[in-house]
């Protein structure tokens, strides 16, 4: 595994990696050196033979505060059509095995953002989110004004980004924008948990169900069925199902009580 200055990356056997966002002096601001060692780190586990679920968090007190100010203010037109944020979280949306954000503190604007690129939000009683772009001339451009329509509804959304308004964890999972609300300690413990059931299961039809679910929100039921039907051929010829459902039938006639 790589080394990283932005990031405190633990990737044990057989298990899920916990990337963790390690900027104290900035709360987490997504710097763009943060932004080029996560994607560094997307890369490296995607070529793995099984590529594992990610769990990213932060500090205790935050998870990313926001995007850098200090960087933003020098950007111009140029930088904003790179789409700088906006592709990594793409890539986080697209990584072949679910991930998971793990919520303590601040998730503002480019965290509230990456965390909803995200499979699955825990969020612990402290988690604070929102979308408070407008308040310093921008707009929510990583993902913000379509994603969190699509987690929360349109009207919530349009309030959140109208008004900048940052929302407490209880009100998050109200919302529907975190899947699990906890206490702050069990947050890392209980994101572990999800990652290891999700390990547990087949990687590759896991990691099939993942996209068919992202293309499933763009295309028709038609469209969709088909796309489905395709993903169970491969799936229908795979080693993978072949062992585990022999070794499901196995364990079937090994419960059977003689009579």
């Amino acid at each position: 595994m790589n080394q990283y200055r932005t990031l405190l990356v633990e990737s044990p056997v057989n298990g899920p990696v916990i990337c963790q966002f390690n900027r104290p002096e900035s709360r987490n601001a997504l710097s763009q050196e943060m932004v080029n060692e996560i994607r560094d780190l997307l890369n490296t586990l995607a070529i793995r033979d099984e590529i594992p679920t990610i769990i990213f968090t932060g500090s205790d007190k935050s998870f990313i505060s926001g995007a850098d100010i200090s960087e933003l203010l020098e950007r111009r037109k140029e930088d904003a059509l790179k789409k700088i944020n906006a592709t990594l979280f793409d890539e986080i949306e697209a990584f072949p095995s679910p991930t998971i954000a793990a919520v303590r503190g601040w998730a503002l604007g480019g965290g509230c953002e990456l965390a909803m690129a995200c499979d699955i939000r825990v969020v612990g009683n402290s988690a604070r989110i929102g979308q408070p772009e407008v308040s310093l001339g921008i707009i929510p451009a990583a993902g913000g004004c379509f994603r969190l329509p699509k987690l929360i509804g349109i009207g919530k959304a349009r309030e959140m980004i109208y008004t900048g308004r940052l929302v407490d964890a209880a009100e998050a999972a109200d919302l529907g924008w975190a899947n699990r609300l906890v206490d702050d300690a069990e947050v890392i413990s209980t994101s572990t948990k999800i990652a290891e059931q999700i390990m547990a299961n087949s990687n590759i039809a896991v990691s099939h169900a993942k996209s068919l679910i992202s293309e499933g929100l763009l295309l028709d039921n038609q469209a969709a069925m088909d796309r489905e039907a395709q993903s169970q051929a491969v799936l229908f010829e795979h080693p993978d199902k072949m062992q585990r459902m022999t070794a499901f039938l196995e364990r079937k006639r090994g419960n059977k009580t003689p009579k």
